[in-house]
């Protein structure tokens, strides 16, 4: 792991069976392993991206918690996603007419398509239209409340990924999106970025009129095992991120399109936004947690 990235003092170790890849991009180096206990690992940078294993927790929620909580979404935009797995969730959504993806590293399209075909089956859906492009430059000429959703599956924001967690950002993804659409932004772990999360909900609330929420998943091989979304919305319909509308175990097919669903549902959906005592207490702006004094509904 890269010692610049409030990481200091920990290392995560996984048994290299073997390298299947190793190259270099434009933009970074990419490193495809057999692993002992999870399968394949995508790494890029040297941070691990994705395994096997547990791509099923961060594809599958962050992809879910946008596309469920607003009803019968039509046009999606993936900013990153290079690996497909977020493709292959939305896809589940038979409202949805168009899938645009951003990827700025046609690398690792290619090297998912050969070693995660479970994954890169997401740009086989018709309805998925593929940019190679730096993403800054695509949102700031897409058109005028063109999604009603972005999904921000950028790696962590060092290298190519730096520019997508700043305020000029925010803002032309808010532009984009219809009035009531959302944002559902990685957000790095709760347990070592809280200046960030905190930073970043800042800018969002200064630039998303709807709400702005955080969620959190487990994801073993990631920094810590949590990962956190950013969830926010424009002003316009307003959306109840905590429980879902659009729910998917009420989607004809949903739950086995592609490939089971193996992690997300509307409980998992909902326990999302509930947030551990310590975090509201470093990041202000989640001192007043959505859920709190909320019935949360599963139906």
């Amino acid at each position: 792991m890269p010692e610049d990235y409030g990481w200091e003092g920990e290392a995560h170790s996984l048994a290299v069976e073997k390298v299947l890849y190793k190259g270099n991009s434009e933009f970074q180096e990419v490193l495809v392993f057999e692993s002992s206990t999870y399968g394949k690992v995508l790494v890029l940078d040297g941070i691990v991206q994705l395994t096997e294993k547990d791509e099923c927790a961060y594809q599958e929620m962050i992809a879910h918690l946008p596309l469920c909580s607003i009803p019968s979404p039509k046009t999606v935009l993936v900013v990153g996603g290079g690996d497909g797995g977020v493709l292959r969730e939305i896809s589940r959504h038979s409202s949805v007419e168009q899938i645009d993806i951003c990827e700025i590293d046609k690398m690792v399209i290619d090297v998912s398509k050969r070693f995660f075909p479970e994954l890169a089956v997401g740009f086989e859906d018709p309805r998925v239209h593929l940019y190679i492009a730096d993403a800054v430059d695509f949102l700031r000429c897409a058109p005028k409340g063109k999604y009603d959703a972005v999904i921000v599956d950028s790696s962590d924001p060092v290298g190519p990924a730096q520019e997508l967690v700043g305020k000029p950002f925010f803002e032309t993804v808010a532009r984009a999106l219809r009035p009531g659409g959302v944002l559902c932004n990685m957000a790095e772990s709760m347990w070592l970025h809280t200046h960030l999360i905190q930073d970043m909900i800042y800018t969002c609330r200064q630039t998303f009129k709807g709400s702005v929420h955080y969620a959190w998943a487990s994801v073993p091989t990631y920094p810590s095992g949590v990962i956190g979304f950013l969830i926010c919305s424009t002003d316009g319909p307003p959306v109840d991120f905590i429980n879902p509308i659009n729910p998917i175990e009420k989607l004809e097919g949903a739950l086995k399109h592609k490939r089971e669903l193996r992690f997300y549902n509307s409980e998992m959906h909902s326990a999302a936004f509930a947030l551990p005592s310590f975090l509201k207490r470093e990041v202000t702006f989640l001192r007043d947690s959505p859920i709190s004094g909320q019935p949360i509904c599963i139906s």
